[in-house]
C-alpha cells in the first residue's frame, strides 16, 4: 500500500507541465485531519492520492493494476473551497470506502449515476451541509427537501423511485445513448441531466471499471484498513466526528465471525506434543527390520487460565465455563484459576468428556503475568486465558497463548497483543 510521503507508481492520470503549476497542496489539509478527525486521518494514510485534471472534482476508485484504493482530485476544485469544505470532501470520499459503495452494494439493474446519488445522500447527511460544497445532495434540502435524515443508500434509492422528479433516472430511453436507464452519454451519465443538476459533486465514473475479482480483493484490503484505523482510534486518539452509532457499525463490519470449534481445534492441534517411544512391533520406515519403529503418542498439553477476579461478572464466569464444557469435548486440559496470583492447590485437570458447573474460587485483583509465569515454569504447549481483559499487559509466554473474552472487552482491552483472540457471547 502506498502511503503519504511515498512516491506513488506511474500516474494513470498524469498532469501536464502546465497543470503541475497549481499551488494547491492537499497534504496540508490531510495533515489537519489528525487534529479533528483521527479516524479519517488513519484511513487517509492508507489511501494513495493523485492530482489530475481529467475529472472536474474528486473521486475514489479501485486501481485496476494493484486492486488498491486511490483518491484522485482536481486541484482547481479544491482551491475554490474553504477549509471546512475541503475536510468535508475528504471525509465524503472516505465514507464511500467505509460503506463499500465501490465493492458491491449497488443493486442490480440500477444505473451507476442513480446509485451514486443515493449513496451521496446517505453520506452527506452525516457530514452536514455547512461542511460541504454548495449545492450538494443532502436530505432535507433542495430537490431532496422531503427526504428524511438517517437512512441508508438503499432506503434513499427506494424513495427516489417514488419521486416524480427522479423518474428520468429510472427510465429506459433507447434514444438516450446506449440504452442505459435515463439515457447515457459518452461518460456514462444520463442525458437528462448532469451530476450537478442533482447535487452530486464528486466523480464516480470509474466505479464500474473494476472486475468482480478485483472488488473482492479490494474488499479484503478494506477490512484490514478499517481494522487498523479502528484500533488506532480505540487505543490512542478517539474517533473525532464519527458518531457512536457509526462507530458501532464500523466495529461490526470488521468483527471477524469465528467458529469457536474451528479455532479451538486449530489451537489444540498446533499445541500437540508428540511423545515417541521405541517399539519392536512397528516397522521402521527408513530401516525396515534393522531398527525398531517408533510409537507416537500425541498429547495436547493445554492450560486454561480462568480469571476469577472481582472485575469478572457472574455472567462472564458462566460463559467461560460454558466454553470450557465445549472445549472438554475436544481435549483434556489443566485448569488454572487465578486473580492477582495462581493458587496451585486449586489447579485441577479437566478430563475430556467431563461436564462441570460454574465455580468461583477466588475474588482478588487481576495479574495476567501470574498464570503466564505458571505455564512458563512447566511443560505446557498452549495457554488459553478466559478473562475480561481488564489488567496490564503480561509477560511473554513461551508457548502459544490465546485470549477469550466478550467482544466488548476485547475492543476495550488496555493493551495490544499479537496473540490470537476469540470473542464469546456474554448473556446477562
Amino acid at each position: 500500500m502506498v502511503s503519504e510521503g511515498q512516491t506513488p507508481p506511474e500516474n494513470i492520470y498524469p498532469l501536464t507541465n502546465k497543470e503541475k503549476m497549481s499551488d494547491f497542496n492537499l497534504s496540508v489539509h490531510v495533515h489537519r485531519l489528525l487534529d479533528k478527525e483521527p479516524f479519517f486521518a488513519a484511513l487517509s494514510r492508507r489511501v494513495n492520492k493523485r492530482a489530475t485534471k481529467s475529472i472536474p472534482t474528486a473521486g475514489v476508485y479501485i486501481d485496476p493494476r494493484n486492486f488498491q484504493y486511490e483518491m484522485i482530485y482536481n486541484p482547481d476544485f479544491f482551491e475554490n473551497l474553504n477549509d471546512n469544505q475541503i475536510r468535508g470532501v475528504l471525509i465524503h470520499e472516505f465514507y464511500h470506502l467505509v460503506f463499500e459503495h465501490l465493492t458491491g452494494r449497488k443493486p442490480e439493474g440500477i444505473h451507476n449515476f442513480t446509485w451514486n446519488i443515493a449513496a451521496d445522500l446517505a453520506i452527506n447527511d452525516l457530514i452536514g451541509k455547512e461542511n460541504l460544497p454548495d449545492g450538494c445532495c443532502i436530505p432535507g434540502h433542495d430537490k431532496f427537501a422531503n427526504y428524511p435524515s438517517g437512512l441508508t443508500a438503499e432506503r434513499y434509492l427506494e424513495m427516489m423511485k417514488q419521486d416524480p422528479e427522479m423518474e428520468k433516472l429510472f427510465s429506459d430511453d433507447p434514444q438516450g445513448g446506449n440504452g442505459q436507464p435515463g439515457g447515457s452519454g459518452e461518460n456514462g451519465e444520463p442525458t437528462s441531466g448532469s451530476p450537478s443538476d442533482y447535487g452530486q459533486f464528486d466523480s464516480h465514473e470509474k466505479w464500474d471499471e473494476a472486475t468482480d475479482a478485483a472488488k473482492e480483493m479490494a474488499k479484503e484490503r478494506l477490512n484490514d484498513i478499517l481494522r487498523k484505523a479502528a484500533n488506532e482510534c480505540n487505543n490512542k486518539t478517539g474517533w473525532g466526528s464519527v458518531s457512536s452509532q457509526m462507530k458501532k457499525q464500523i466495529m461490526e463490519k470488521i468483527a471477524t465471525k469465528i467458529d469457536w470449534r474451528k479455532v479451538l481445534r486449530s489451537f489444540v492441534g498446533s499445541a500437540q506434543r508428540a511423545d515417541k517411544s521405541s517399539s519392536v512391533r512397528r516397522i521402521n520406515r527408513r530401516y525396515p527390520y534393522i531398527h525398531s519403529g517408533k510409537r507416537v503418542n500425541h498429547v495436547a498439553n493445554i492450560a486454561v487460565a480462568i480469571d476469577q477476579s472481582g472485575s469478572v461478572s457472574d455472567a462472564e464466569l458462566t460463559a467461560f465455563f460454558s466454553e470450557l464444557n465445549k472445549l472438554a469435548e475436544l481435549a483434556t486440559f489443566t485448569v488454572i484459576p487465578f486473580d492477582h496470583k495462581v493458587f496451585e492447590d486449586k489447579v485441577y485437570t479437566w478430563k475430556k468428556g467431563d461436564k462441570r458447573k460454574t465455580e468461583r474460587v477466588l475474588c482478588g485483583g487481576t495479574d495476567f503475568s501470574a498464570p503466564t509465569q505458571y505455564v512458563n515454569d512447566r511443560n505446557f504447549e498452549g495457554l488459553i486465558i478466559l478473562t475480561d481483559m481488564m489488567a496490564p499487559k503480561p509477560i511473554s509466554c513461551r508457548c502459544k497463548r490465546m485470549w477469550m473474552a466478550s467482544k466488548g472487552n476485547l475492543e476495550r482491552a488496555p493493551f495490544e497483543t499479537r496473540d490470537r483472540t476469540i470473542a464469546i457471547d456474554i448473556k446477562e
